[in-house]
């Protein structure tokens, strides 16, 4: 959802096909996405017509909308932090481990 939220707010004017191709979700996704936004009112849809003479809608995030987006902005990077951490204590122990190795390789060869 917070793709789609940075999709919408970055080009209100993309359709859902378009938004589908720069999310890398189905049309129906998209469109099952949108109106479920829509009813918890994060996004606000408005009729106007392109340059084909089609009736289409911008898309904006609501008020509601942008505080959603940066709640789920902030538990999302609050989790990857989380994983960065792991991450890196694991990669300080892999280190230690190699060195380990590598004194006792060492020092097997020069006996």
């Amino acid at each position: 959802m917070l793709v789609l939220m940075r999709a919408v707010k970055e080009n209100p004017q993309m359709t859902q096909r378009d938004l589908s191709v720069s999310v890398g979700l189905s049309l129906g996704k998209i469109n099952y996405l949108i109106r479920a936004m829509i009813e918890k009112g994060y996004i606000k849809a408005e009729n106007f017509r392109n340059s084909k003479n089609k009736i289409a809608y911008l898309y904006y995030l609501t008020p509601n909308g942008v505080e959603e987006k940066a709640k789920i902005t902030y538990r999302f990077l609050r989790r990857k932090m989380v994983e960065y951490e792991k991450l890196e204590k694991e990669i300080q122990n892999l280190k230690k481990e190699v060195s380990l190795l590598d004194n006792s390789t060492a020092n097997r060869e020069k006996s």
